[in-house]
């Protein structure tokens, strides 16, 4: 049930940039998934890589086949690749059949808590950590309050540090969703801040047509 967001990195290389860390949010922001797939199938040599890639393709195209073979997550030590392998599976529980569910999403969410365990300011397992609060079932362990101090100890993550396919903006674009559903009024308020800060087009786009 996740729902990215297309993000655009600071000092950007070229569009033609030969890796994926300085190519990747580029064509993502563009909307561009055959740059993303060229990417993928091209430049991506490492793990990491590999799996950054399957995190933006997925939503970007609707492809099933990114979710075919998820990489095991057995004798992965990092935090930002159990978060991604962590997203996979997400992406796998919304999009199978019901009868699935329980079962992906309970390896996401094991798979998720091992990230955070081994490093609790990995910006991708707060992504992800946060956008399981906010769409998860108050019944299932959903909680909007939660998500929104998720996405903010995010924003205060990304605000330091460069991290490859993630812009500060998307941390404030999670906050005005989790602010918007505990008070339309601050919502509103909010999103005529991020407004007028003039994001890139796609921030832009999902802030004047939420989901």
């Amino acid at each position: 049930m996740l729902l990215p967001i297309a993000v655009l990195l600071l000092g950007l290389q070229p569009a033609d940039a030969s890796t994926v860390r300085d190519s990747l949010t580029h064509y993502y922001v563009q909307q561009d998934a055959a740059a993303v797939e060229r990417l993928y199938r091209t430049r991506a040599r490492t793990r990491e890589d590999r799996l950054l890639c399957l995190y933006r393709l997925y939503p970007m195209t609707l492809d099933e086949g990114y979710l075919a073979d998820i990489p095991s997550e057995a004798g992965v030590q990092s935090a930002r690749e159990l978060a991604l392998i962590a997203a996979l599976w997400a992406y796998k529980a919304s999009s199978g059949p019901a009868w699935r569910l329980p079962t992906y999403g309970r390896r996401s969410e094991r798979i998720l808590n091992d990230a955070l365990a081994r490093d609790p300011a990995e910006p991708y397992a707060l992504l992800v950590r946060g956008q399981s609060l906010y769409y998860k079932p108050r019944v299932f362990g959903g909680d909007v309050d939660a998500a929104r101090e998720t996405f903010e100890r995010l924003r205060q993550r990304v605000g330091r540090t460069r991290v490859p396919g993630l812009h500060p903006f998307e941390a404030e674009v999670w906050i005005w969703m989790a602010v918007r559903r505990q008070d339309a009024t601050a919502g509103t308020q909010l999103q005529r801040r991020l407004l007028a800060r003039n994001p890139p087009r796609m921030f832009r786009q999902f802030l004047t047509d939420p989901p």
